[in-house]
């Protein structure tokens, strides 16, 4: 199965993601999936995210075997808010500490003379 995002449409405060589903190559069917726009400001989750977001909850109903409606709720966009911000706290806590030169005080550390233009 291929999903493939066509575009949305705005209709107040929701866009409507339109997408289209393949399998074996040939065009199954056009689906859509609608999504509040609060929802997004809500868990401080971009707008841009949006088609992403649909196109995995769209995936995720159709191996479900859901053939209704198709709606992107708060419990999604908390579910992703949740996980990139997991991801990231990862990420700082594998960032490596500055390295220091010993036996010179810090102070002198962060200064270059590259940097002192004499200004």
């Amino acid at each position: 199965m291929e999903i493939r995002y066509l575009g949305f449409d705005q209709r107040q405060n929701s866009r409507v993601y339109r997408f289209d589903v393949r399998s074996d190559g040939r065009l199954t069917k056009e689906v859509s999936i609608s999504a509040d726009i609060s929802i997004f400001r809500d868990h401080s989750v971009g707008i841009q995210e949006g088609p992403i977001l649909s196109g995995n909850k769209l995936a995720a109903d159709l191996e479900r075997g859901w053939e209704g409606e198709h709606e992107l709720t708060a419990a999604d966009v908390q579910a992703f808010a949740d996980t990139k911000a997991l991801a990231d706290g990862q990420r700082a806590g594998a960032r490596k500490a500055p390295r220091y030169r010993p036996g010179v005080p810090a102070e002198t550390q962060h200064k270059s003379p590259w940097r002192d233009f004499g200004i």
